[in-house]
């Protein structure tokens, strides 16, 4: 059976069919690879029920295993892989917040790969946005303002204060790393509007005011609805994406309801900075470039 793609939104996103992800081959991967890449966040339904070490093997073939914050310093047999239930005792949900996967890190992930494995009867989707369609639709006087700033990223109000997580390396803080605002993507070499809820905590080089006003006008723009799709889950569906140019929020609407399954990220690179000189360079070569993640 051919694989065939059929898109959720005019933007980005795809649902991917005739494929099952731990049977294929690498002629099959490497088309995956390829619609992940202009998609930006792909799924696939009617999947089997991925063990921790099929799990990390999927994600290999993307790439080197990122591990988490909260599980570095661990002895683990699968320390990047990341396990989430959500239950009537919670007392918060794993990505109920608008947010890029632990863009606090020198290195961010590039690709996060999610499967769920226990599902509400109703609610529980997943909403995703993407970062370059925000940054496409900023006004050309806002993309004057951004170009060259950078912005803070921190773990420590995520993490120690509302996770409460044990920070397993003892005596130290949670990463903390500044980031361009405008990213490039190393693929496609389109900007990235690279900010989120979750992590981004100050724009540098901006008086407080100021660069409270600008994050919080950034976080709903890249929050707005039509720059968005949204998934609802089946057992054993599997979400793919990529974590660079693609926002995702996890609905927490089904108390009491449980929602289970496990997430393996995979290292990126470290942010480059996108800036306008970038595309007058693409315009004067005549650069067609356009991927829709």
């Amino acid at each position: 059976m051919p694989i065939e793609i059929n898109p959720l939104t005019p933007a980005f996103g795809a649902e991917i069919t005739g494929i099952d992800l731990l049977e294929s081959s690498d002629k099959e991967f490497e088309e995956v690879l390829q619609i992940f890449s202009k998609y930006g966040v792909i799924f696939f339904r009617d999947q089997d029920k991925l063990s921790e070490e099929a799990h990390m093997t999927l994600a290999r073939r993307f790439g080197e295993i990122h591990v988490h914050p909260a599980a570095r310093g661990k002895e683990d047999e699968y320390p990047g892989l990341l396990k989430m239930r959500t239950h009537k005792e919670s007392r918060v949900a794993a990505g109920n917040r608008w947010h890029s996967d632990v863009s606090c890190d020198e290195f961010p992930p590039q690709a996060s790969i999610l499967q769920l494995h226990q599902t509400p009867k109703l609610g529980g989707d997943t909403l995703f946005a993407s970062l370059c369609a925000a940054y496409d639709a900023l006004s050309d006087r806002m993309k004057v303002l951004l170009d060259g700033l950078t912005a803070l990223h921190s773990g420590e109000e995520p993490f120690r204060h509302l996770f409460k997580f044990e920070n397993h390396e003892k005596g130290q803080s949670w990463p903390e790393n500044n980031h361009p605002i405008i990213r490039k993507h190393v693929e496609s070499e389109r900007p990235i509007l690279f900010v989120d809820r979750e992590f981004t905590k100050k724009v540098n080089d901006l008086p407080k005011d100021e660069a409270r006003a600008l994050l919080e006008f950034l976080f709903s723009h890249t929050e707005r609805v039509d720059f968005q799709c949204r998934f609802q889950w089946t057992e054993n569906a599997i979400a793919i994406w990529d974590n660079r140019c693609v926002l995702h929020h996890a609905l927490w609407d089904y108390w009491p309801e449980e929602r289970a399954g496990c997430r393996v990220t995979v290292v990126g690179e470290k942010p480059v900075a996108w800036s306008l000189s970038d595309q007058q360079k693409d315009n004067a070569h005549g650069s067609s470039i356009r991927l829709t993640a």
